[in-house]
């Protein structure tokens, strides 16, 4: 089951069924939003300084992991999957597959993979969905399974 909407339908629990797949927009990263980033957030010398990164694991400047994950959440929010209400997490696991770069065009591919209503709470939810996040090449740089409190209809 294929489905692309926009953040202009926000998306509530009676929406979701498993198999139903989102895609989000893309957005760019540049080596001065990497050090912006890293500087304030993890400062590590592999996100900070092109030169010394050559040296590292990467041999290049990378973005922070939480960096990617910062950027996955915003096309998520942006429509990538419009959950009404706001995406709310209440748990999850998430992995770094290979770094994003400068340079790089990241998107986002969710698929729901469960929808489960609640049983103390009538008025929620809680969606499993595999969130995939991916350079201009098809490569997945970051894959995150999240649990996301998710609202019924009034």
């Amino acid at each position: 089951m294929e489905t692309q909407r926009s953040g202009d339908n926000p998306l509530y629990l009676e929406d979701l069924q498993p198999g139903q797949r989102f895609y989000s927009r893309s957005i760019g990263i540049s080596a001065e939003q990497i050090i912006a980033f890293a500087t304030q957030f993890d400062p590590q010398p592999f996100h900070l300084d092109a030169q010394a990164a050559l040296g590292s694991i990467f041999q290049g400047l990378v973005a922070s992991g939480w960096h990617t994950a910062a950027l996955t959440m915003r096309l998520l929010v942006d429509g990538g999957l419009p959950i009404a209400g706001g995406a709310i997490g209440t748990g999850g696991e998430i992995s770094w597959p290979r770094p994003t770069r400068p340079g790089d065009v990241l998107s986002v591919e969710s698929e729901i993979l469960e929808v489960r209503a609640s049983r103390s709470k009538p008025d929620r939810g809680i969606v499993t969905a595999k969130c995939e996040t991916r350079n201009q090449h098809g490569e997945p740089v970051q894959s995150m399974i999240a649990k996301l409190l998710v609202l019924r209809r009034a």
